[in-house]
């Protein structure tokens, strides 16, 4: 079948109207009609060939909210008029010992991802949420339970908030611990919602005044400006678990020294350039740890959106039309959106 979608043909093409062609439901397939998909940072960087290598045509988007209008032979988890989501990963070997521990999004064959990943199905990789419908394998497929008037904000949980959920998990966040988060952006006003809501004490840092009142409000606890040198010190030895979301290139060593011994950052930005060689000695004077985190698996996806309903926790979001995504690019790139703009795919 062929549908609308919008994606790039070439790495100096803009995402404009294209037709892609859709796989027929399988035994185990859902096929999904697409209300709502997220923007992320990695689409514009894919799209754009920013990351390397691209099949083309290029349809980016991998925070898909949408019902199920067919279902295979096999599948008895969902119906017809689901509401259900699609993240960051469509297939996995599921053989592997990380498949077999619940964390495909380490599969050591290579996950697959939900776009610009090789597949048998035409044109020969996978294409994503820019589109009206999607055929995904049931085994990915998520059960979506917030009210109908909170679809649009659910579609960025499926990668910026299991990115940060995740690590905080992972890491043991809760209750009497002091948690630090990096950056209040896409995935920082996540980390922090989350942590509040999993009962830590959360410190938000920003380079930015203009934050300070943005952050308390998402659920911190304090903030910090972190280019003042006084604000950092008053916090040195005291962090649990610091949460890094900055994608860009940073001294680590100014959060490092921040942690008390044992005390662990997690970085889940991907720099455009390496961060400057950490101080070993901070490290080894605390025995403290840098470490790394990628999305999560299908069982703990799921149960961060069943702990996002619980608790009412959605993403702040701008509601764009298809035809602005180009627009919406330029903007993410000067970081002026709060915080993450979201696809109304009946407008393709």
């Amino acid at each position: 079948m062929s549908v609308k979608a919008y994606g790039a043909t070439a790495a100096n093409r803009p995402v404009e109207a294209i037709e892609i062609p859709r796989r027929d439901v399988g035994a185990h397939d859902v096929q999904i009609e697409i209300d709502y998909c997220g923007i992320c940072h990695s689409d514009l960087h894919t799209v754009r060939g920013e990351w390397g290598a691209v099949n083309f045509p290029c349809v980016p988007g991998h925070e898909i909210v949408g019902r199920v209008s067919k279902v295979g032979s096999s599948v008895s988890r969902f119906k017809e008029g689901d509401v259900v989501g699609v993240g960051c990963m469509v297939d996995s070997c599921k053989s592997c010992h990380s498949c077999d521990e619940g964390l495909e999004q380490f599969c050591e064959t290579g996950m697959t991802g939900t776009y610009d990943s090789k597949i048998a199905d035409a044109p020969g990789h996978t294409l994503g949420g820019y589109s009206q419908r999607i055929v995904v394998k049931d085994d990915f497929v998520l059960k979506v339970t917030h009210p109908a008037d909170q679809l649009a904000a659910v579609a960025p949980l499926l990668c910026a908030g299991i990115t940060t959920w995740s690590p905080l998990r992972h890491w043991k966040v809760g209750p009497g611990k002091k948690v630090g988060v990096v950056g209040i952006g896409g995935l920082g006003h996540m980390g922090v919602k989350l942590a509040h809501a999993l009962g830590a004490h959360v410190v938000a840092f920003t380079t930015s005044e203009s934050k300070r009142q943005d952050a308390l409000d998402l659920g911190a606890n304090e903030v910090v400006i972190s280019k003042d040198p006084t604000q950092m010190k008053a916090h040195a030895r005291s962090f649990d678990f610091i949460l890094n979301t900055v994608a860009a290139s940073h001294s680590l060593d100014a959060y490092t020294r921040l942690l008390k011994v044992d005390g662990t950052m997690c970085l889940v930005g991907v720099p455009e350039h390496a961060h400057p060689s950490p101080n070993v000695s901070i490290l080894i004077g605390g025995r403290r740890s840098i470490a790394g985190s990628l999305i999560g698996g299908i069982k703990e996806t799921q149960e961060m959106l069943d702990f996002c309903a619980e608790h009412g926790i959605v993403s702040d979001i701008e509601m764009i039309r298809a035809e602005q995504i180009e627009e919406a690019y330029e903007r993410m790139l000067k970081s002026d959106v709060k915080y993450r703009f979201v696809i109304d795919n009946s407008t393709m």
